[in-house]
């Protein structure tokens, strides 16, 4: 059994900035969230704000801003434990935020969604992590994998049309299993779960297209990924019985506006990270 990393290797392993970035000033931070917040609000559409905003400091790999986040989203004032609002709302938004973290691990990886889950977590009050859920709904079973293949077929059709076909026959022919684990993780994770409303955090079509933009956006340099995504977001219009956030964010005017206020988070988030590199030229 190996114990210990050779000294060598452990050196070299703190090179190269291994650990995430810090969060940047809580009053930086409290300015844009309450900035795009407002304009949330003014849109009816603070789900979608939660959702982005979750997924946007995911990206950037700002683990302890989403505590941050939690914090701000959850109380009147976000230092004091006491203007906590209530149970229900406060798990209704910790749900929401969870579920947001997961699926951004089909965009951009186990790590920073382990990374984000865990400043979300270390945020949470004991009550309120008592009351999420704690038994797997995803696991794949023989009675589950059809439907759960469906399922992601059907979401792949949403967003991909009229080039659905086209487009898995392309990734398929990039390795023969790649088209068919994307299937199993639309239908696994990005998908809407079943039972909507009734299961706890479960996020709607639409939004399930703001967590790919979000993320895709805050990454960078995958133009083709993003574009897809956002007309899947505009396509998102096309489902029965949008409610009426849905309708918003689906339309042009809310995929505008959902792209700005990424953009407007993730300027905000890396503005320190960039005067860092400024500094070693």
């Amino acid at each position: 059994m190996v114990k210990h990393l050779p000294p060598a290797v452990k050196h070299l392993l703190t090179l190269r900035n291994p650990e995430a970035w810090p969060s940047p000033s809580l009053g930086k931070l409290h300015n844009v969230f309450n900035r795009t917040l407002n304009e949330a609000k003014q849109r009816n559409a603070e789900n979608g704000w939660l959702v982005l905003s979750t997924c946007t400091l995911l990206t950037t790999n700002r683990p302890s801003s989403v505590g941050h986040l939690y914090r701000f989203a959850t109380r009147s004032d976000p230092n004091s434990l006491e203007s906590r609002k209530s149970l229900t709302e406060v798990v209704y938004k910790a749900a929401l935020m969870r579920e947001a973290a997961l699926k951004s691990v089909i965009f951009v990886g186990v790590p920073r969604t382990i990374l984000s889950l865990t400043g979300l977590k270390d945020a949470l009050e004991e009550d309120v992590y008592a009351a999420l859920r704690k038994n797997s709904i995803r696991e794949a079973t023989p009675q589950t994998i059809e439907a759960t293949v469906a399922r992601g077929q059907t979401l792949w059709n949403s967003i991909y049309q009229p080039h659905a076909v086209k487009l898995y026959n392309k990734l398929g022919d990039l390795h023969p299993d790649f088209i068919k684990f994307i299937i199993q993780a639309y239908g696994t994770i990005l998908s809407p779960l079943p039972r909507g409303d009734l299961e706890q955090g479960n996020l709607t079509r639409a939004l399930g297209s703001v967590v790919g933009i979000a993320t895709l956006r805050a990454e960078g340099r995958v133009g083709p990924q993003l574009i897809s995504h956002v007309f899947g977001l505009l396509k998102a219009r096309n489902e029965e019985n949008l409610n009426d956030e849905d309708k918003y964010l689906s339309s042009d005017e809310g995929t505008e506006w959902v792209v700005r206020t990424i953009d407007e988070i993730v300027d905000a988030v890396t503005s320190e990270e960039a005067s860092l590199a400024k500094g070693k030229l």
